[in-house]
């Protein structure tokens, strides 16, 4: 079995939890974390954008190392926390896309929600609800922390009002 656990800011401990007793001791695991490309397109095209007038300069070299730097930082308290065996892959670019990528050949996807802390399509980020919709694997999606209860369920919309003719 090759499982994926996607390491993200927040929500990793939960899937670094479920993982640990759910998947078999020879399991073949690689912790993933995606750090966003679009903060160093914005600080690279920022001085263009307000000018106007010159190509952008290529990204910043110490934007770039200070993600690395907590993409190492995060993959290491992960595989700590795992206590098992795992690779680390730390990649960077458009973050829903990197993850489905990285599921290409797995078997299982583990990753949090990333939403409100309510039931309902809400508690589901946009980039996770990307990832849940195109991982080429099953995928096991999990709170960041304790379920909230049912009573956080959002009220359906009012029926409309009915016509009298």
């Amino acid at each position: 079995m090759h499982a994926v656990v996607w390491i993200a800011e927040g929500t990793w401990e939960a899937c670094v939890d479920q993982a640990a007793p759910l998947l078999p001791a020879d399991a073949d695991i690689t912790l993933l974390h995606v750090a966003p490309s679009d903060v160093e397109d914005f600080a690279a095209r920022g001085g263009a954008r307000l000018l106007g007038r010159h190509p952008p300069p290529p990204p910043s070299a110490s934007l770039r190392a200070v993600a690395e730097e907590e993409a190492e930082a995060l993959l290491a308290d992960a595989s700590s926390r795992l206590a098992r065996r795992a690779r680390m892959d730390s990649r960077c670019g458009s973050v829903e896309r990197e993850v489905v990528a990285a599921c290409v050949g797995a078997d299982l996807l583990i990753c949090a929600r990333g939403g409100q802390l309510r039931l309902g399509p809400d508690s589901v980020s946009k980039r996770t609800r990307f990832v849940v919709d195109h991982a080429p694997c099953a995928v096991l999606l999990v709170w960041a922390g304790p379920p909230p209860g049912t009573e956080t369920i959002p009220l359906p919309p009012p029926a409309p009002p009915k016509r009298v003719t």
